[in-house]
């Protein structure tokens, strides 16, 4: 038994890099190492202050989230940096949720494992639990933040220079193209697509970047390799157990269909269980793949990356207790609601 066990780890773990890193981690990770390098950070955080218009800070804190490629738990310093910098309570909540739950990491990553849809709606979900969760401790801690006084000066330092733009462009267009423009193909017209994207974007990076740069984006994009990769190893051989593992009638009966009470529970699930950023797809798969319905795997998806219960705990340190008594509740009640919505959406 234990044998069969282990083997169904090692075999998860054999497709796995066999069919997602190549093709999937590689692009992914030098994207994200080329964002840390190239993209002014203090050009976005200026924008997030305290005084600045909610709608627009909101915005942009969600959408600079959704390149912060983190987990729950590592999320919080820089989200506290920022909330203690001068960004808005709203701001500082809405990167806390976001990053996690929707980094282009975790997307890509959830659009090769469960397709399209799915990653589709993790976003969207994603986009507008974090309005919610923005407004809702905006409004709970007006005061407070309307007393305290911003620290970040907006800058007028460039976003990006357009030579750095046109590589991040192409960084995503190489990391989409295998899975998107090669569906249903087989695996060796994934990899002639991605080869392509490879030379299109070395030959452009050689060409308009010195070494110095190039050193760094190699250098951040490592850090990624480093941290992110050997988390994901373990955790889809752990999938691959907890696969070989779990009844299949279990997960049908308490995970299965498009009920509150299943999405409820898939929500706590992930609200209590700590996943490294990425091993959440992997995971919902399995459980998918048992019975589980699409409502309470979007449910996961959301809140298993997004919180935890190291989560909960260090955000009562490092924010406040009452901060950490409204947040966590109203992610709890946010995913529980979006995965029963979603049940009857998702077919």
């Amino acid at each position: 038994m234990i044998i069969e066990v282990l083997i169904a780890g090692v075999i998860a773990l054999k497709e796995y890099i066999a069919l997602h890193v190549l093709t999937c981690l590689i692009p992914a990770f030098l994207l994200a190492g080329a964002i840390v390098t190239f993209v002014s950070r203090e050009t976005i955080i200026g924008y997030l202050g305290a005084a600045a218009r909610k709608l627009s800070s909101f915005s942009i804190a969600a959408g600079g989230s959704f390149f912060v490629s983190v987990c729950s738990c590592t999320v919080i310093p820089v989200s506290s940096g920022i909330y203690r910098g001068g960004a808005g309570i709203g701001a500082a909540f809405i990167l806390l949720w976001v990053a996690p739950a929707a980094n282009i990491l975790a997307l890509v990553y959830t659009g090769s494992i469960l397709g399209t849809q799915m990653v589709i709606a993790r976003l969207v979900s994603a986009l507008l639990m974090s309005f919610v969760v923005g407004f809702v401790m905006t409004g709970v801690f007006y005061r407070e933040d309307k007393n305290r006084i911003s620290t970040i000066k907006m800058s007028s330092q460039q976003l990006m220079p357009k030579r750095s733009l046109v590589l991040l462009l192409l960084l995503v267009g190489w990391l989409l193209a295998p899975n998107y423009l090669v569906i249903h193909g087989p695996y060796w017209q994934k990899m002639v697509v991605w080869a392509a994207g490879l030379i299109v974007v070395a030959a452009y990076a050689w060409k308009t970047l010195d070494r110095e740069r190039i050193r760094a984006w190699l250098k951040e994009s490592w850090w990624f390799v480093r941290i992110i990769f050997p988390l994901l190893l373990i955790g889809v051989f752990i999938v691959g157990v907890i696969g070989a593992v779990l009844p299949r009638e279990w997960i049908e009966t308490w995970l299965g269909g498009a009920g509150l009470r299943q999405s409820f529970l898939a929500t706590m699930i992930g609200a209590i269980t700590y996943f490294a950023t990425m091993t959440e797809a992997p995971f919902v798969d399995t459980l998918m793949s048992l019975g589980m319905g699409k409502g309470p795997a979007l449910a996961l998806l959301l809140t298993g990356p997004g919180i935890s219960l190291p989560n909960w705990l260090a955000i009562a340190r490092v924010f406040g207790t009452r901060k950490a008594l409204v947040y966590v509740p109203t992610i709890i009640v946010l995913g529980t609601l979006v995965g029963w919505v979603a049940g009857f959406i998702l077919v």
